[in-house]
């Protein structure tokens, strides 16, 4: 039977016709699930909808392990391309304590960032568009162009991500040696980069101390870390002049058990780790850091200690101090020095990190427990040439991103560098 033959002027019309028949054929669509099986990730799912596709959610954790405001997880049955909304509501969970009012929850604020984070790897992570404020809701947008997305409140930063690092740093550079400052009390490694060159003997050496993330949901700060590494290795004239003089030591995740588990950190039960430099610390990484500043310190040689957080969400403060009339001097003078130096820098990066050249102080009218706050506890138990700073670095801005966090870090070496080189040598 032959084929039959269409006039020519048919062809155009039906083509036409198909058109706009596909045209209204809508394809069936995956169903959304969320993930959070996985290293740091929190979340409490309240509703997924498919006709929306859209996830409503609040930040996950145990609020007896840290302030809930905390979320990563991990979005599926995507179609590439398509926008998803997330729909965020702050947390409703406290920790009542016996005998005590019950608590009111965390503000909100705090676990709603202008801008969404999101990675379709978990390596290269973005900004979504800014969110929008709907009465106790955050909607945020992001159109990931594969099936799954992982969102966050910021750039994670995990212990694999820390032990990876140390370790790549380790590896690349002769002058660096991956160590763990001790086991967790959940038997974690916590990983630290310990840095030298050349033979000048240690009593020689100037004693620089960084340590990032005593409050685990701050994970910029643990960026901040991995930018002053990575500087310190690096070609640069300056970061060999401070290997060669200065023995360093780098710890990117102090409470490394709420990280692994995505819980905030912040006032934990029994303790805060930044609340926990006593007499008798209760966390197994506080022992073993001020048992090593301690040795510094002994030794003459505690020069720089600073301990990386991230901030209030509208807080542009960047040193948080020890009040001036709990110090004498030299510390005052060099701690202000050192402060001019590294603001300096850090401000030519601007408008990348907004951020105030005016310190907070952290003495008696801060907290109850101010004495057992890490760099109060350096600065008073250090000794007279020792510089102890609180570094926070913004969170909530267009640019606290992975490359802006690892900006601020390199840019806070140079100015360690820059401070040690007026010091008078050992």
């Amino acid at each position: 039977m032959k084929p039959m033959k269409l006039p020519p002027t048919v062809l155009p019309l039906l083509v036409a016709i198909l058109t706009c028949f596909c045209g209204r054929i809508t394809f069936a669509t995956e169903a959304l699930t969320v993930a959070s099986d996985f290293e740091g990730a929190s979340v409490k799912v309240i509703e997924i909808s498919e006709a929306a596709r859209s996830v409503s959610f609040t930040p996950g954790g145990d609020a007896a392990r840290g302030w809930p405001c905390w979320w990563y997880f991990q979005i599926k049955g995507l179609t590439p391309g398509e926008t998803i909304t997330l729909r965020l509501r702050g947390s409703d969970s406290t920790a009542p304590l016996p005998a005590k009012p019950a608590p009111k929850p965390l503000a909100s604020s705090w676990a709603m960032p202008k801008q969404a984070t999101f990675s379709t790897d978990g390596r290269t992570w973005r900004h979504s568009e800014n969110g929008t404020k709907q009465d106790e809701w955050m909607i945020y947008t992001v159109k990931p162009d594969a099936a799954s997305v992982f969102v966050a409140w910021g750039p994670p930063y995990t212990p694999a991500t820390a032990a990876k690092f140390v370790s790549e740093m380790s590896a690349k550079s002769a002058h660096a040696k991956r160590e763990d400052l001790c086991r967790s009390r959940e038997g974690r490694a916590v990983p630290m980069l310990h840095v030298m060159e050349g033979d000048l003997p240690k009593e020689k050496r100037f004693g620089v101390w960084v340590q990032a993330r005593q409050h685990a949901w701050e994970s910029g700060s643990s960026w901040v870390a991995q930018g002053f590494g990575e500087w310190l290795l690096s070609d640069d004239a300056d970061a060999a002049w401070l290997r060669q003089h200065a023995e360093i030591f780098l710890i990117p995740i102090m409470d490394i058990d709420n990280t692994a588990t995505g819980n905030g950190g912040k006032d934990a039960r029994p303790q805060d780790h930044n609340r926990d430099w006593s007499a008798e610390p209760h966390w197994n990484e506080v022992i073993a850091a001020q048992r090593s500043v301690g040795g510094l310190i002994k030794e003459g040689r505690m020069d720089v200690f600073l301990d990386l957080h991230n901030p209030a969400p509208g807080d542009p403060t960047f040193f948080y101090i020890l009040d001036n009339d709990l110090l004498k001097e030299p510390m005052v003078k060099l701690r202000d020095r050192f402060i001019e130096l590294a603001y300096g820098r850090i401000s030519k990066i601007k408008p990348l990190i907004p951020m105030s050249n005016q310190p907070k102080t952290t003495g008696a009218s801060y907290h109850p427990l101010w004495r057992q706050i890490s760099g109060n506890w350096v600065s008073m138990n250090g000794n007279p040439h020792t510089v102890s700073l609180c570094l926070e670095t913004i969170w909530n801005h267009t640019n606290s991103t992975t490359e802006g966090y690892r900006a601020v870090g390199a840019n806070l070496a140079a100015a360690v560098r820059e401070y040690l080189a007026e010091r008078p040598a050992r």
